[in-house]
This record gives structure tokens, sequence and C-alpha cells, in this order.
């Protein structure tokens, strides 16, 4: 007896240790499962720190890294997420989609899948719909082309879908609509074109809807009884005429650059969430309800370049939170509300091109106005009030409204052409999205649950740049008169950069670089990727790009990069120029430092990695149409790998002297800026060497001196202007900065909060010197 139970035992502990011989590879983990995260990694050619993937791996409980984060549960991949941010996948030669797709569909439990920024190319495989279990999708930042599959729909479980910065194209499929968990959907910078499904309409627990920057036309469909819906963009399309009917719910409303061109509901007036409202570069007509600005959330108010009538007063009263407000480009009359004058606060306000009585910006005359009202004014139900007047005075309206209708219709006939004309024009130039946001995969999940997916570069500032799009060479050939000496406005030894306009209109500047080697498109499409992430409101951001190739073997001979054109000349310009007919008070030159200083910290932070020792002068610092500083020149990736081809020089060390370096990179350009600086507070061009040692003399003995004293040195156009203390601030700002010892300068971050501090206490100063007058300089 005791002989068969040993002998039991034996067969129990050899059956035991067999069972885990056989998991020990997998780890409980389904052979399936392991075999398709395998699959996957060759696929993609995962990068060297994932290396150690062996047999033995427990993907389970791996750690996540830059490029990975996979989550279980009981043992089942549950959560993937893929990101190209910090490595760029070199893909094998026959790579496919489907297959792809078809190694994913062996997690039967994968709720969440995020594919960012991996270059993947090719359709979106219908195999898709075989992912039932999926609820949150983000493949942003590829590739992707063609139509979406109508097998998006059989994923019923969906709560988040994002295509943005793809190259889809066609109409969004009307099965998009049946999904009964839909949260958040965004298709940003594509090429979908057509209508919106009206499917839409029926998205009850749909929260944002983000379709900016695509080719959608025709009437959006009734949204009114979207009660969730938080976040409506739908800027940069053809959509229009008539304004969408829209839940009362929303915090934010973007429809930009579209064709609306009826009134604007008084309904609007009841969204009292709502934080952010733009609806400008449209065609709307009719009057503008005042009421708007005493939303009570209303932070962000854009109505510029409409047709807008209606006469303000300046009793009208605004929402507390209300920090940017842009009027202009309408035929608004009256007097601008005392609570968007400078002096109420810290608000940006525009509001010229319109027939105010305030004369502070440019305006047009009252008959302008008056007139344009007359003509955009008229609504159908005014012809019942006619019908009940006198007979002659019927008669006569006929008769000059007959006459007016004639010349109306003539002119609306020519309108028409114009425009068919420009969008046939238009049409004709093919568009590729590349990539534009950032978004960490590692937090994937928590900003696409809570509702507040918005876009990272827009939260940083940047405000209508055109999406980063592939131009072809024909189109820049003809915007720049096949790049006549005329246009050229700068050359160096990187190549030239041209002024042009494309077919749409918009102004642009071109830099023509010619590649030092023969390389295919491929090779420069990682560089191209890192560039077109550098967007920010305070530097000249690239809009897209050009390859000439040679015939022979197709190999990259010169690259466009295209870039936003900025018209108002240099920061030299209104700072230390003689012959200027304008100066920056000391208010916009307080503002300006700022903006370079958040510049910089964007090259720093704002991309990974981040872009360092950029040579930046005063002379790389442009003004926009709106006089807000962009810095135009850093250390753009293309133009490095250029010159290591060009020299033959690669990058070598230790991560020890690599961490030194940027150390010192860092610094490098915080004295750059000490020497902008410079000469914002003194006036006076500095070229030289001896010119920042002479100035920076001056400045720390005037510190040890008296206000008056101090007074004297600076810049005569803004000596009455400022504060000792804002004035103080800046000047032991700059002797840091200008430190011999990099050790002993300021951090970016330490730039801008005492450049902050100066503006601060520059305010109290204002208000006391000036009341309630507006202040030099502000806005």
């Amino acid at each position: 007896m005791g002989i068969t139970n040993t002998v039991q035992s034996s067969w129990w502990l050899l059956v035991f240790m067999v069972f885990l011989l056989f998991h020990s590879s997998h780890e409980f983990l389904e052979s399936s499962q392991y075999e398709a995260i395998v699959k996957i990694k060759q696929l993609l050619n995962f990068p060297q720190d994932l290396s150690s993937w062996s047999d033995n791996t427990d993907f389970c409980n791996s750690e996540p890294n830059t490029a990975l984060t996979l989550m279980c549960y009981e043992d089942n991949i549950t959560q993937l997420h893929i990101s190209g941010y910090n490595w760029f996948p070199n893909l094998p030669q026959g790579f496919s989609t489907d297959t792809l797709f078809s190694n994913l569909a062996l997690l039967p439990n994968l709720k969440v899948l995020s594919l960012v920024s991996l270059g993947l190319r090719g359709t979106l495989p219908k195999n898709i719909g075989f992912l039932s279990s999926l609820e949150i999708v983000n493949i942003s930042s590829n590739f992707f082309y063609g139509e979406i599959p109508e097998e998006i729909s059989y994923l019923k479980g969906l709560q988040t879908l994002i295509l943005d910065d793809n190259m889809f194209t066609g109409q969004v499929p009307e099965g998009v609509g049946s999904l009964p968990s839909l949260s958040v959907l965004s298709f940003k910078n594509n090429s979908f074109s057509g209508s919106l499904p009206n499917s839409l309409s029926s998205l009850q627990t749909l929260r944002i809807l983000s379709l900016s920057g695509n080719k959608f036309s025709g009437v959006v469909p009734n949204l009114q009884n979207l009660s969730n819906l938080q976040v409506l963009d739908l800027e940069s399309n053809n959509l229009g005429p008539n304004f969408p009917n829209l839940p009362t719910k929303l915090v934010s409303l973007v429809l930009r650059k579209n064709k609306f061109s009826l009134g604007v509901p008084k309904e609007l007036s009841s969204c009292y969430q709502l934080k952010k409202l733009d609806i400008s570069s449209n065609e709307l007509v009719g009057p503008f309800s005042p009421t708007i600005l005493s939303l009570p959330s209303l932070n962000y108010l854009d109505i510029s370049g409409n047709k807008l009538t209606g006469n303000l007063l300046k009793n009208v009263t605004c929402s507390q939170d209300l920090s940017f407000v842009n009027l202009s480009s309408n035929y608004l009359t009256g007097e601008l509300p005392s609570c968007l004058h400078p002096s109420s606060g810290s608000k940006i306000v525009f509001f010229s091109g319109n027939c105010l009585s305030n004369r502070e910006r440019w305006q047009h005359p009252y008959s302008f106005c008056h007139n344009e009202a007359l003509a955009v004014s008229i609504e159908p139900h005014n012809k019942e009030k006619v019908k009940g007047g006198n007979g002659k005075a019927v008669l006569a309206s006929s008769t000059v409204g007959g006459f007016v209708g004639v010349i109306a219709i003539i002119g609306l006939a020519f309108v028409v052409f114009k425009r068919e004309y420009a969008k046939k024009k238009a049409n004709k130039t093919p568009q590729t999205i590349l990539i534009l946001e950032k978004v960490s995969p590692a937090h994937t999940l928590k900003l696409l649950n809570d509702a507040r997916y918005i876009s990272e570069t827009r939260k940083l500032g940047l405000l209508g740049a055109p999406p980063y799009r592939t131009f072809v060479l024909d189109e820049l050939r003809e915007a720049t008169s096949n790049f006549d000496i005329s246009n050229l406005i700068g050359a160096s030894s990187s190549g030239q950069i041209y002024k042009g306009r494309l077919t749409d209109g918009t102004v642009v500047a071109i830099r023509s670089i010619k590649m030092r080697k023969r390389h295919n498109v491929q090779s420069y499409t990682h560089q191209l990727g890192r560039i077109s992430k550098i967007r920010y409101c305070h530097l000249v951001s690239t809009i897209g790009h050009c390859f000439e190739c040679y015939q022979d073997d197709s190999s990259v001979s010169r690259i466009c990069l295209v870039f936003e054109f900025v018209p108002n000349g240099t920061l030299r310009g209104v700072i230390s120029d003689a012959n200027s007919a304008q100066k920056f008070t000391w208010t916009q030159r307080m503002g300006a430092a700022i903006g370079i200083a958040k510049g910089i910290q964007f090259l720093h932070t704002g991309i990974v990695p981040g872009i360092f020792s950029n040579q930046l002068k005063i002379t790389d610092v442009l003004l926009d149409q709106n006089l807000h500083v962009k810095i135009s020149k850093y250390n753009l990736p293309l133009l490095i790998e250029n010159k290591k081809m060009d020299s033959g020089s690669s990058s070598s060390g230790s991560k020890g002297n690599d961490g030194r370096r940027l150390k010192y990179e860092v610094k490098d350009d915080v004295y750059d800026f000490g020497v902008i600086l410079l000469e914002i507070i003194t006036g006076r061009t500095i070229n030289t060497k001896n010119d920042i040692d002479v100035s920076k003399d001056i400045l720390i003995v005037s510190l040890t001196a008296d206000e008056i004293a101090r007074r004297n040195i600076i810049d005569p156009a803004v000596r009455n202007e400022c504060s000792d203390s804002s004035l103080r601030t800046l000047m032991e700002l700059c002797i840091r900065c200008l430190s011999d010892e990099s050790s002993e300068r300021p951090s970016v971050e330490d730039l801008i909060w005492n450049l902050q501090f100066a503006a601060q206490v520059q305010d109290p100063w204002n208000r006391d010197t000036y009341g309630n007058q507006e202040s030099p300089g502000q806005v």
C-alpha cells in the first residue's frame, strides 16, 4: 500500500513538472496569443531595447517602455499600445496590414488597440471586424489610405475610434452611426469627402466628434439630440450653408474655415457650458448676439472673417473667464464693450475691420457697415409683412426688388462660377497627411476615457495653421513662378528660401534643400515625421514637404520644406532699427520675450528628442499679422542629417558624454536668448561679442545705481513706460543669461517665470500711470 502511494505521488509530481515545463515559456498565456505577439514583434522590426524578448518572456508581467505597453487580465491580453514616437520601424519588404491584423485577431479579449506613428501603410483590413472585443482603437499618425471598411460596424462594443493624421479617402460609412457605445470619434487630418452620414444623429453616447482637416461638404446632420456631446470640431472642411443644429451641453465648438453662410442661431446663447467658440472664416451673415459674450464659461471667442452685423454697446457684460476675443473683419457697429477694453484685464482682443467708434484700431466708416447690413439682413419672413401694406408700396417694392434681384442673380452667378473654378483648380492638388500630434501610448486610455481628448497642439496654442501634407513639385513651381529669382527672399549654405502663393491663395515660404548624398524617400521619412510635429504658436511651423528625385535611380536630389509665411518682418525692426516707423512698447517687449522663451521651451521639450543649439538671433524672430513673435530658425533635424552626410561625421560617445553635451546645448540657447533680451532692453543693435560685453557691463553698473541712471541706459522709446521693478527684473535676468559659466545661467523654466513676474509687476504701474486709458502696447 505504501509503495502504491509512493508511485502515485511520484506520478503526480512528474505530471506537475511537465505542466510547469510546458507553461514556463508562456506563463499561462495561451499559445495562440503568445505566438501572435512574437509575430507582431517580427512584423514591426522592434528596436534593440526589446530584443530581450525570448521564449521565456512573461508578456503579462513585463515592464512597459516608450515603444510598448501591454496589459493582461486573467492571463489574456486586453490592451496593446505600440508607439513609434521614439523609434521608427523600418518595415520589412512585403509588410502587409492584413497579416498584422490577422495576428491581432488571435487576441480574442483585446479591448484597447493603439498603433500610433508606426509608418503603417495600406488599407484598413476588413478583418478588423473580427476583433469583436475592441472598445478603444487608435491608429493615428500612419499612412493608411482608402475607405473605411464597412466591417468596422461589427465592433458593437467600440467606445473610441481615432484615425487621425492618415490618408483615408471616400465617405464615412453609415455603419459608424450604428455603434451603440461610441463616445469618441476623431478622423482629423485625412482626405474624407462627401457628406457626413445621417447616422451620426443616432450616436446618443457621443461626447467628442472631431472631423477637422478633411473635404467634407454639404449640410451637417441634426446633432440636437446628442445630449452628451461636449466637443465638436469640424474645422477646415466645405460644410454648409446651414448652421448645424446643436445640443446645449457643448464645451468646445469649432466650425472655422467652412462655408456656413446663413445666420448664427439664437439657441447658441443657451450653451451655458461653452468654453470655446470659433466660427471664424466662414460667410455667416445676420446679427451677432452680444449675449454670447456673457456665457458664464466662455474663455475663447473667434467670429472673425464673416459678415456678421449688429450694434455693440458699451455696457455689454462679458464672462469673467473670457481671455481671447476676435471680432475682426465683420460689419459690427457701435462701441467696443467696456468689458473688452484692454484696461479691463489681461484679455487678448482684436476688433479691427469693423465700423466701431473706437479708433485705436483700423475701422471702416459707419456707412460701409450700414450699407452692407442692408444687403445681408433681409429675411424671408419680411415678405409677409410687405403683403399686409399698401398696394402701391408693394408694386414699387416689387419693381425695385426685381431690379435688385436681377443684379443679385448676375452677381451670384459670377461668384458661383468663380468658386467652382477655384475648387476644380484646388482639387487637382493631391494631399497626403503626415504626423501631427504626440499622444503618449502610456496615457492613451486615460486621455480617451475622460472625454477630454483635445489635440495637444491646439492646447499649446497653434491656431489656424493648415494640416501638414505632401506637395507635388508642380504646385511649388506654380507658387514661385518656377522658383524665379524675383521670389527669392533668403539664401544660406543649406539652400534658398522662396516666397510663394498656393492655388488656394495661401502665402508660404519654401526652403529648397539640395541633398548631399543619394538616399531613397524612405530614408527621410523619420526626419520629416519629426519636422511635422514642430507646430507651436511661437514657432514658424512647417506645413508640408516635397521630394524632387533623380530619374535614373529615384533617389532624392532635393527636398522642399513649405513653411507658413510670417508677414511683418523681424523683431529687430520694431526694437532697434533706426529706420523703423514703429517701435514696440515696454509691454509689447515683455510679451515678445515671453513668446520667444516659450518657443525655446517647446523646442527643448515639446517633441522627443528635443532640438537644441539653435543659434538664435533677434533677426530669426518674426512678427505675424497680430505682431506676435514666431521663431523662424531652429535646428531642423533634416538639416542636421544633411550636414552629417556632407561632412561624413556621425555622433558618437557614451551616454554620459551625450548628457553633458545636452546640458551645455540647453544653456547655449539661454545665452542666445540673453543677447536678444539685451537688445530688447537697450534698443541698440547687438552684432558682435564686444557689443555684448560692453552692454552687459553697463547693465551690471546700472543695477547698483539709482532708478534715474537705469532709465538713462535703456531704449529712449520706452524710458517712461516701464516700472523700475519690471526693468530691474529683466536686467538681472539678462545678466544671468549672459554668464560665461553655463552652470550659472537660468533654466528655460526659470526664464519664463521671471519674465512673467516682470509683466505682473508692470501691470499695477500701468494702471497707476494711465488710469482707465489704454496703456501703450496693450492689446
